[in-house]
């Protein structure tokens, strides 16, 4: 099982940027679609972008779509997202996860192996 770790959050102002990274330590890293999520408090968890095995194919939420970019280095073990034009409603903590099951590409239950998450916060 591959261990997932984020880091790249902190405190920024709106309009600003920030890159994201989520490293894998262990076992098999590139045979899997990731995904990132975020949680802000008292909300459920919500998909935010996901790419495939390869690299090649990118999903988005239409709330960051045009802002946020996510690409994968799979001889690094690392899932990148990309962060531009900030806003107060993306202030979160984020996670990475691995896609295990088909479905719907936003649905949390496909994904396993969270990170502990990494802290965004925006401010205006």
């Amino acid at each position: 099982q591959v261990q997932l770790v984020e880091s790249g959050g902190g405190l920024v102002q709106a309009g600003d940027s920030l890159r994201l990274s989520c490293a894998a330590s262990g076992r098999t890293f590139s045979n899997y679609a990731m995904g990132w999520f975020r949680q802000a408090p008292g909300k459920e968890r919500e998909f935010v972008a996901a790419i495939n095995w390869s690299g090649d194919r990118r999903y988005y939420a239409d709330s960051v779509k045009g802002r946020f970019t996510i690409s994968r280095d799979n001889a690094k073990n690392t899932v990148y997202l990309q962060m531009n034009s900030l806003k107060l409603e993306d202030t979160a903590v984020y996670y990475c996860a691995l896609r295990v099951s088909t479905g719907v590409v936003g649905d949390p239950s496909a994904y396993n192996s969270w990170g502990q998450g990494t802290q965004v916060t925006v401010s205006s």
